[in-house]
């Protein structure tokens, strides 16, 4: 009947092993360095918010030629395509500027 119960040190040793590993990884993300943000009329925003804020302007820019080159009625569903098309304009200004 050894086999059929966890013996309890087997336990106690992955608990240790789990808390040393999550330790290493934490403080190893401690010495990660600031955060990127801009100064706008005195108050610090982190840089995400103003890639997000350009990523939807960017978005309306490209609605309206969408709608001016009459594509989007070609562009099956709407309430998918101009989320994604933000994401996209947002992640690649922050990859661009930021990286």
């Amino acid at each position: 009947m050894t086999g059929v119960f966890p013996s309890s040190r087997g336990q106690g040793m992955n608990r240790a092993v789990a808390i040393s590993v999550s330790s290493a990884l934490t403080l190893s993300a401690a010495g990660c360095s600031r955060a990127p943000t801009f100064n706008i009329l005195g108050s610090f925003f982190p840089s995400w918010i103003l890639c997000g804020v350009l990523g939807i302007l960017l978005t309306v820019a490209a609605r309206l030629l969408f709608v001016r080159i009459k594509l989007e009625p070609e562009l099956s569903p709407l309430i998918l395509v101009y989320p994604c098309l933000t994401a996209f304009f947002t992640f690649t200004l922050w990859l661009v500027f930021f990286s």
